[in-house]
């Protein structure tokens, strides 16, 4: 299975119980909304159907899951740090009005001092702000997205404008 044709939702957190359940910590940020019938887990560099018996989501970013076929400790603590992945067919549609932070990545970044940066390459959720990543001059760049920072998206041209506080640049190139 070709992992271009899923998406990643997040990771097997831990065990709970002696049943063999297990915890899933959620990285996508629309968990649920997911259809968390059968999961993907990558094992071995392969993506390995796993079929949901049943799940309970919580408030906390995590679902208890029980999985067909894991009915012991043993056999759940094999999969605790295991990525989880569900096929792109069932990725939750968006409205096309609600543009994310996250949406920025791979946008081109124009700072207003030094000109073109370079194309965001990922975006860091923190619990007090979005941190985007960019690699300039053969090193990578850290930079807030906020009010302060952002001056203007150009969704259309997916390119970003900027405004960094005055030495965030040099501090990363000295």
């Amino acid at each position: 299975m070709d992992t271009l044709d899923f998406f990643y939702i997040g990771y097997i957190s831990k065990t709970r119980g002696l049943k063999g359940a297990i915890q899933l910590f959620f990285e996508f940020e629309d968990y649920d909304e997911l259809d968390l019938d059968v999961l993907f887990l990558e094992i071995d560099r392969k993506l390995v159907p796993f079929f949901v018996d049943t799940f309970k989501i919580q408030p906390n970013s995590t679902a208890y899951i029980l999985l067909e076929d894991v009915d012991h400790i043993d056999q759940a603590k094999e999969l605790v740090r295991k990525q989880v992945f569900l096929p792109n067919n069932k990725r939750p549609e968006r409205d096309l009005d609600d543009f994310r932070l996250t949406d920025l990545e791979g946008f081109e970044v124009d700072d207003s001092e030094r000109g073109i940066l370079g194309e965001i390459f990922e975006i860091h959720e923190y619990p007090q702000q979005y941190v985007a990543a960019v690699m300039y001059k053969d090193r990578e760049i850290l930079f807030p997205l906020n009010d302060d920072t952002i001056k203007a998206i150009d969704v259309e041209n997916r390119r970003l404008e900027v405004t960094l506080p005055d030495g965030l640049i040099d501090l990363y190139l000295s």
